[in-house]
């Protein structure tokens, strides 16, 4: 998920009036309670939903673009169903960044989890788009509270790797002052609004902070503490229930990351927070070598495996690959399990289902 800078649907094609179906499915079961307002029966559907997947594992996931095009056009929501679940993934992260994006999810998301898979939302907003944390906090308002009031998820992501676009210079991003002091108030106002948005509608989903990158736990602590890379202290403090990371296989162990700060436990780091850690994108880049080798790769010591034999130690509650499909021409590359016809499986399809199969969590 790696672009920020959505605030407009796609030209892929206008995106389906979900709410409007949600509306007649709550009538539809009002009657057949005989009684109680659409309103309550709505809420029974999400309540449902979230109740159906809260029972299940939530360890094994998988990253998707159902609102970028693509394969994700090609094939439909009910044929990603059975891949994901044929992979022996419970998990399905889709971006939103508007409310057409929100309503689109939502029907994906109802279709899914009536069969035990989770879909959550990872809401995207840009610094670039803002120039004060005002107005950045309100545009992720009435983002947080759209998503929301499209659907009650179980779990909401709040912004994604905003830390890498407030770094100055080539610098790890462990230390405050390694940010960019604006762009840092930007950035938090957009999480700070989301949280609140979804917290006008749903006050039982739970926030997973935006999946950070590489070194730059640097952001999460600021936002923690009410700190600021100027030095002062007072700000406001988020709070959340999941901190969120990604890894890929040119930034090498994530228990012994080195750049020029040296080398750092990350996840030792992330657990301070105190809170679950899901590592939810991690994936092998599509120029590390044959469809075989990233299939090794991805599987092995340094990535699944790894990830698997420390998630007691550090808290590890779930990890989601990415992703599904191959982007299009002109996307984030070649990183998926499947080719971009969404229907060719390549090496790492099987290698991730055989090590799902032999690693049950």
């Amino acid at each position: 998920m790696k672009d920020q800078t959505k605030t407009t649907a796609p030209s892929f094609g206008a995106c389906k009036a979900i709410l409007t179906a949600a509306a007649v499915a709550a009538s539809v079961l009002v009657a057949a309670c005989g009684g109680g307002s659409a309103a309550d029966a709505a809420g029974d559907i999400a309540a449902t939903a979230k109740a159906t997947t809260s029972s299940a594992s939530i360890f094994y996931g998988i990253n998707g673009h159902n609102n970028e095009g693509g394969a994700y056009d090609i094939s439909s929501p009910a044929v990603q169903l059975q891949q994901v679940k044929d992979l022996g993934a419970t998990m399905y992260r889709n971006e939103v960044y508007n409310l057409a994006s929100a309503n689109k999810l939502a029907g994906i998301a109802k279709t899914m989890a009536a069969s035990g898979v989770t879909v959550y939302p990872v809401m995207l907003l840009g610094i670039s788009s803002f120039t004060n944390e005002t107005d950045a906090y309100n545009a992720g308002f009435t983002l947080g509270k759209q998503t929301a009031t499209a659907y009650q998820y179980p779990y909401y992501e709040v912004s994604n790797e905003l830390d890498g676009n407030m770094l100055i210079g080539n610098v790890d991003g462990v230390y405050p002052q390694q940010f960019d002091n604006t762009k840092f108030q930007i950035a938090r106002g957009i999480v700070r609004g989301m949280i609140a948005g979804i917290k006008s509608v749903d006050t039982n989903g739970k926030i997973i902070i935006g999946g950070g990158a590489w070194m730059h736990y640097g952001f999460d602590q600021m936002l923690a503490n009410g700190t600021q890379p100027d030095g002062t202290t007072g700000h406001p403090v988020v709070t959340w229930d999941i901190t969120a990371w990604h890894w890929y296989s040119d930034q090498g162990d994530i228990t012994h990351a080195c750049g020029g700060t040296g080398c750092h436990d990350i996840l030792a780091t992330l657990q301070q927070f105190g809170k679950p850690i899901w590592i939810n994108e991690f994936g092998v880049r599509p120029w590390y070598g044959t469809d075989a080798q990233i299939a090794t790769y991805l599987v092995g010591n340094k990535m699944m495996a790894e990830f698997v034999s420390v998630a007691s130690k550090y808290n590890i509650q779930s990890i989601q690959m990415y992703e599904l499909y191959d982007d299009p021409a002109g996307g984030e590359g070649n990183y998926g399990l499947l080719k971009n016809d969404g229907s060719t499986q390549k090496a790492a399809y099987a290698a991730f289902k055989s090590f799902v199969a032999a690693n049950p969590r």
